[in-house]
C-alpha cells in the first residue's frame, strides 16, 4: 500500500497523490546511488537548460551551484536560479479513467492504481526539475493539464486526477441508477489526441488496462512514442495475473451462463510481449499491488 488513498480503495484525492511525494524521494535516492556505482554500463546525468525561468526559495533536491548570491543576500534566505528544463525533462502523464478501468476484485480500482502509479513517476519527474503534464481519459472526454515544473506543477497534476476520476466515478454511478449502460469511449484516438499534449522529446507514461482500445491502437502508441519515449504500464486486477481454474457464472442475454477465464493471464502476457518493441517499455503492474512507479 501506497499513501492515504489506501483508506478508500475506490477514492483518489489531490491530498493523497500529493502526499507521495517523500516516496518518490526515497526511490529516487536509491536508483540514483545505483546508478552511481562502479560497473560496465555508462549513464548520464540529465542536463540542464541556460535560460533562467525563476529565482526562488533553496529546496531539498536543488544544486547548491545555482544558489543566486544577489537574491540571497537581498532575502536573507538561500534563493536558487531555476532554469528552463531539457525537453527531455518534460514528462507527460496518461491515465485512463474510462469504465472499464473502474473495478477491482482486490485492493485498489484499477484506476485508482494507475493514478498513483503515474504520480509517483511524475513526482519523480518534478524532483529532478522536470516538468509534468497530464491527460486524464474518460468516457466523457479527456481533461487535460499541460506540463509545469516542480511542485506547482504536481499540484496541477493531482488536482486534475483527482477531478477527472470523480467526474468518471459519478457519470458511471449515475448510469447504473438509471438503469442504462452508455457506450464506452474507445482509447485509441484520444491517445492520439493526448500525444498533441506532450512537447518533442518529452516522457510520456500511460497507465491504461487497454479494454475496449477502438480500432487502430497500434497506430495511436506510435504516435505517442514519435513525440518522446514511451512507457506503457498495463494495469491488472488479480483476476486478470490469477484466474480461478473453474467455471464461473456471468450475465447473458438469455440468463446466467457460464465461462472459464484459466487462459487469461497467457493472454495477458502475450499482449504486452507483442506491444514491447523499439521506443515503448511495456510494464506489468498489478493494482493490488500500488506500488509500481519504478
Amino acid at each position: 500500500m501506497v499513501g492515504p488513498a489506501a483508506a478508500d480503495p475506490a477514492i483518489i484525492s489531490t491530498a493523497s497523490l500529493m502526499a507521495l511525494e517523500p516516496l518518490a524521494a526515497r526511490a529516487g535516492r536509491e536508483a540514483a546511488a545505483l546508478a552511481e556505482r562502479p560497473g560496465t554500463t555508462a549513464t548520464r546525468r540529465r542536463g540542464q537548460g541556460h535560460e533562467i525561468r525563476e529565482i526562488r526559495p533553496f529546496g531539498e533536491g536543488d544544486d547548491p551551484r545555482h544558489i543566486d548570491a544577489a537574491a540571497t543576500a537581498r532575502t536573507g534566505s538561500p534563493q536558487v536560479r531555476s532554469f528552463h528544463e531539457d525537453r527531455e525533462r518534460s514528462l507527460l502523464l496518461i491515465a485512463d479513467f474510462r469504465r472499464p478501468m473502474l473495478w477491482a476484485t482486490a485492493g485498489p480500482l484499477r484506476s485508482v492504481a494507475a493514478a498513483e502509479t503515474l504520480a509517483l513517476a511524475g513526482w519523480r519527474a518534478a524532483l529532478q526539475g522536470g516538468a509534468v503534464g497530464v491527460v486524464a481519459l474518460t468516457d466523457a472526454g479527456p481533461d487535460a493539464q499541460a506540463p509545469r515544473p516542480r511542485h506547482r506543477g504536481m499540484a496541477l497534476v493531482a488536482a486534475c486526477l483527482a477531478r477527472a476520476h470523480a467526474a468518471a466515478l459519478d457519470d458511471a454511478e449515475r448510469a447504473a441508477g438509471q438503469g442504462i449502460t452508455p457506450p464506452i469511449r474507445p482509447l485509441a484516438p484520444d491517445l492520439v489526441r493526448a500525444a498533441r499534449q506532450a512537447p518533442p522529446g518529452a516522457g510520456i507514461v500511460l497507465a491504461t488496462a487497454l479494454d475496449d482500445p477502438g480500432e487502430d491502437l497500434d497506430a495511436a502508441l506510435a504516435a505517442l512514442a514519435a513525440r518522446g519515449p514511451l512507457r506503457l504500464i498495463l494495469i491488472e486486477d488479480r483476476f486478470e495475473t490469477t484466474p480461478p481454474a473453474g467455471p464461473l457464472p456471468y450475465a447473458a442475454p438469455r440468463g446466467t451462463a457460464f465461462a472459464r477465464f484459466s487462459g487469461l493471464a497467457a493472454a495477458r502476457a502475450a499482449r504486452a510481449a507483442r506491444l514491447d518493441r523499439p521506443g515503448i517499455r511495456v510494464q506489468r503492474l498489478s493494482s493490488a499491488r500500488r506500488e509500481g512507479a519504478t
